[in-house]
């Protein structure tokens, strides 16, 4: 009897399917498929038949599949796996292991004996010369072992080659259900068949972190079918991967031929065997856990900075990461006319390609900046600062990562072989109160961030296109930065007081500018220029603000929305005006 345990992109479900030999049971995403698969929805709903077969199983991709089935790194129709092999559909890995069956607790006879770690340093190995060449073997076994499989295979080889008394090694783990896994073993006798470690055994030496050690002198207890006692083997004993971040593996060593006495005497033998696997799950068990941690970082690499990185921690302290209120500055990004393109293009695919280098060059500047990937939205990213870690210089950085992203697109656009040429962004950045964390749902959890200055930054963003500036940031960003930043790194110039449609109260926006060392058309005077003219504007006197903004450089356009408003109403302001343009559409 086999389980079938199903793996989506590489995390492990609670989902596992059961086959005997001679079973044939359906794969597929729908629901009266014999194995549904409803997660991946790369899986077709009627996807492979697979077949029980006494050493393993037999998967055949039927005809109605239309997505190929990956075995050992090519697209198979049919292949035949053993235990510990697997097959990919989709995002979905499938692995093949054995179902053990092991001693309940009450059936291991004799006496449980936990190995003194002190005792063991005192150990002399009388044949340390062949062990350290195993040893030298060690860095190979990890270079080649991609998958914790391989290690796996590697590590039990690597052991039985060191042990010579040993003639069964085993990966063992206690899975979530309380049984007992066995994740790879290695017999010196092929023919040996599957090994039946002890449960009792194993969690025994996973609960106390210690090596237990088993021994037993009845050669008939094995025949029965009830015990650990296995007719091939008198000794076994188990020792956990000590540093491992699961405290959930171990190695399952068990040997014949020992003449059994005095049990202190088969103990004492035994010591080298003993030192030498504790060394090997030591290595084993740092070596997953790094692997472990590597994984979790390379995962939160991608939304979080290594500030941030750095305060969660190698033992990810994830509690800094609940919802709470706070201070945050959110930036939201987004291509102009990525709908158009799309719907133009012939080479979707290729548009992926640009679209996915563009939110590359947005992410990378917001972790530059210290801040927080909150979310995609198709072609726009949203950026967060102030949470987890609480800063004085949260908004100043969002204002920073907006004037960086604003630059990369501006250089790309200078090179016409540059994939992002022709793309241009539109940036928002609002600072207030919101709830940031973890939040979700009990099945799918993402970090970002929720509240009113949340749709400010996104409403900002879609205003840029009406006013003719790549960057708008709202009131109190426009404030500090006039107090806080240097010229060298940003600018700012106030542009109109608005009340677009939904919004309860007028909105001061501005433009958030580069200094101008790389904007030298647009001068600290030209900016002065301008706010005299929108003074004017809000004043009433648009006879004054025509003859300001007409000051401006002809390459220039944060002067057309005011223009044509004063146009529209021959230069002359309504008799209710109160320095506030009323009625925009959300679009606009």
């Amino acid at each position: 009897m086999f389980r079938l345990l199903a793996f989506y992109r590489e995390r492990p479900l609670d989902r596992q399917f059961v086959l005997s030999a001679g079973e044939t049971k359906v794969l597929g995403r729908s629901s009266v498929a014999d194995f549904c698969t409803d997660w991946d929805s790369l899986i077709s709903r009627r996807h492979v038949r697979l077949e029980g077969t006494p050493t393993g199983l037999r998967i055949v991709c039927l005809d109605e599949a239309s997505n190929p089935v990956f075995f050992d790194g090519r697209e198979i129709r049919t292949a035949e796996l053993s235990s510990g092999q697997s097959f990919v559909i989709g995002n979905t890995r499938f692995e093949l292991r054995d179902v053990v069956l092991t001693d309940s607790p009450e059936d291991v006879r004799g006496e449980l004996r936990a190995i003194d770690r002190n005792r063991l340093k005192k150990v002399r190995y009388s044949d340390a010369d062949r062990r350290i060449e195993i040893l030298a073997s060690l860095p190979d076994v990890i270079r080649e072992s991609g998958v914790e499989r391989d290690l796996n295979v590697g590590l039990c080889t690597l052991l039985l080659s060191g042990i010579s008394g040993a003639d069964a090694v085993a990966v063992v783990r206690i899975d979530d259900a309380g049984n007992v896994d066995v994740l790879h073993q290695e017999c010196r006798d092929d023919t040996a068949g599957t090994i039946r470690p002890s449960s009792r055994m194993i969690r025994s030496a996973l609960d106390r972190q210690k090596t237990i050690l088993h021994e037993w002198n009845d050669p008939a207890a094995g025949r029965t079918g009830h015990y650990t006692q296995d007719a091939r083997f008198n000794w076994a004993f188990c020792t956990p991967f000590f540093t491992d971040i699961h405290r959930g593996r171990a190695f399952y060593v068990a040997g014949a031929g020992m003449s059994m006495g005095v049990p202190a005497e088969t103990e004492q033998r035994l010591h080298p065997d003993i030192k030498f696997t504790e060394f090997i799950a030591e290595f084993a068990g740092s070596l997953q856990r790094q692997r472990v941690l590597e994984r979790r970082q390379a995962g939160l690499r991608q939304f979080f900075s290594p500030p941030v990185l750095e305060a969660i921690g190698d033992d990810l302290d994830t509690s800094l990461l609940e919802p709470r209120e706070c201070d945050v500055a959110v930036l939201f990004c987004d291509l102009r006319g990525f709908s158009r393109r799309a719907e133009e293009t012939d080479d979707l695919l290729g548009l992926l390609d640009r679209v996915s280098l563009a939110l590359e060059v947005m992410t990378r500047q917001i972790l530059k900046f210290g801040g927080v990937t909150g979310d995609f939205q198709g072609d726009a990213a949203l950026g967060f600062w102030g949470w987890p870690i609480e800063s004085e210089e949260a908004p100043l950085n969002a204002c920073r990562a907006a004037l960086a992203i604003r630059q990369e697109f501006a250089r790309a656009n200078t090179d016409p072989r540059h994939p992002l040429y022709d793309f241009d962004t539109s940036i928002g950045v609002a600072w207030g109160r919101a709830v940031a964390g973890k939040i979700g749902t009990r099945d799918q959890v993402k970090v970002t961030v929720f509240g009113p200055v949340v749709n400010l930054a996104s409403r900002l963003e879609s205003m840029t296109r009406l006013l003719h500036v790549p960057v708008l940031i709202d009131e109190r960003l426009d404030h500090l930065v006039r107090t806080r930043m240097d010229p060298d790194e940003g600018r700012v110039r106030r542009l109109v007081r608005l009340q677009p449609y939904g919004m309860d109260r007028p909105l001061l926006v501005s433009e958030l500018v580069p200094p101008e060392s790389e904007l030298p058309m647009l001068t600290s005077e030209h900016l002065t220029e301008f706010e005299r003219g929108v003074d004017a504007f809000l004043a009433g006197d648009w006879e004054a603000a025509w003859s300001f903004l007409h000051r401006m450089p002809p390459d220039d356009r944060a002067q057309d929305f005011l223009a044509m408003h004063i146009t529209h109403h021959h230069r002359r302001p309504p008799d209710d005006w109160d320095g506030v343009i009323r009625g925009l559409s959300k679009g606009s």
